[in-house]
């Protein structure tokens, strides 16, 4: 009888890492890191019921929130040529919008004198 090989049966299983290490590594509280993972905007393993989190997981989070430079635009080089009738690019006029008046709400303690009861 042959046994088929199965792969990675000898592979190491990969190192899970506790929210505290993580959160050593990101430079934030274990908190956030446990916060995130249990509102599942992080990817995470579940043991249990602790989380636990591979290299490729943490790798995975920094990339999240990786913050990468604004490219700035720009503009489209044209020829400044008059024309004539044409109407001008300004923004419509603006509508204005109806406002309220807002008004103070009485102090609580003014409300219940007026109730009469009892203190």
């Amino acid at each position: 009888m042959r046994q088929t090989a199965i792969p990675h049966a000898h592979a190491a299983p990969p190192r899970l890492y506790h929210p505290e290490d993580v959160a050593a590594v990101l430079g934030c509280s274990a908190w956030w890191v446990k916060d995130r993972a249990r509102r599942r905007l992080i990817p995470f393993t579940r043991v249990g019921r602790a989380y636990r989190f591979t290299g490729e997981h943490l790798a995975e989070i920094i990339r999240m929130h990786e913050a990468r430079p604004s490219v700035p635009s720009r503009p489209a080089v044209t020829a400044a040529v008059p024309k004539m009738n044409a109407p001008s690019p300004a923004s419509p006029p603006a509508v204005p919008l109806p406002t309220s008046r807002l008004r103070a709400r009485p102090p609580r303690r003014a409300r219940q004198d007026r109730f009469g009861t009892a203190a």
